[in-house]
């Protein structure tokens, strides 16, 4: 019997639907550990210490929304596909001998605008062109533009369009799991002296507990994935080039820090820390789109 193995890969899109019911729940136990069981009643009594969980319980809120907003634009943005018939724009400064262009021949249909001198490949499986950068992901069985990967957490794949989305879910979420952290570890190191005295009701004390737990391990890992993907961006390098790139003196995209940056988040800062993009960028940086990349010039291809 001979197994296809792009049909079991595509089941890992029902893996991600569970987690994303994984990531509702952990949110809501998180939420009513923090807001009901914690700092919801500081606020309540009044006090010295209701100014300090009003501003507690805002950042919280603040945070969450902005979790929420860059979770499901990563989730719902398509990541980039590629044009169905995609071929690259052939001039005649490009034209190597033989009539050939990066493997194509000349006068080959063409719908998009790409520097023809990037190397342009071809998909098996999607029987099309590949533009730079192009991926075809074996889950979502597609070409994807400026493939990162395939996210489980977010049911989709990462590549140009929705990169940035996934920056910022797992930014807010970092910071947001880290002041969960904080906030619970007083109820955790008394965690043992409240079940021994029954000081509040087992089921209070299990969220508590298990909100600290689940938020620790959260942000401990978020940490590493935040620490390895700003690298990538300082570099302007997808998690599959990281592979690709071995050996490699130079790196053709990366441009300099401040221009990779700008490659993903724009060139508008008012908008840099939320999950969209302003008219402009999306008109003026041709790489949001995943179809064409500027490429460092003192780089040989």
């Amino acid at each position: 019997m001979e197994i296809n193995v792009f049909k079991l890969c595509s089941g890992l899109k029902f893996l991600g639907y569970f987690m994303i019911l994984l990531v509702a729940g952990i949110i809501a136990i998180s939420y009513y550990a923090i807001v009901v069981l914690t700092w919801g009643p500081v606020l309540l009594r009044g006090g010295a210490h209701s100014l300090l969980a009003f501003m507690m319980l805002l950042l919280f809120h603040i945070l969450l929304v902005l979790l929420l907003w860059s979770y499901f634009r990563a989730v719902f943005t398509d990541p980039g596909s590629v044009p169905e018939n995609w071929r690259p724009v052939v001039t005649g400064e490009d034209i190597e001998e033989g009539g050939r262009v990066d493997g194509l021949e000349c006068g080959a249909p063409s719908s998009d605008s790409l520097d023809s001198r990037q190397a342009v490949s071809y998909c098996n499986h999607c029987q099309n062109s590949k533009p730079p950068r192009c991926h075809h992901c074996s889950v979502c069985q597609r070409c994807v533009l400026k493939m990162d990967h395939h996210c489980v957490w977010v049911v989709n794949c990462v590549g140009a369009c929705n990169y940035k989305f996934f920056l910022l879910f797992l930014l807010y979420t970092f910071l947001e799991t880290t002041i969960d952290t904080l906030v619970l570890l007083p109820s955790f190191i008394k965690f043992f002296d409240e079940a021994k005295n029954h000081t509040n009701s087992p089921g209070d004390l299990a969220v508590l507990f298990l909100a600290f737990v689940l938020n620790l391990a959260f942000s401990l890992s978020l940490l590493c994935f935040i620490v390895l993907h700003a690298s990538m961006l300082s570099s302007n390098t997808t998690s599959i080039e990281m592979y690709e790139k071995k050996g490699v003196v130079r790196w053709k995209y990366d441009l300099g820090r401040k221009k990779n940056f700008e490659q993903v988040f724009g060139l508008n800062k008012a908008l840099w820390l939320l999950p969209m993009f302003s008219k402009e960028d999306l008109e003026n940086i041709p790489s949001l789109h995943g179809l064409d990349f500027p490429t460092n010039p003192d780089v040989e291809a």
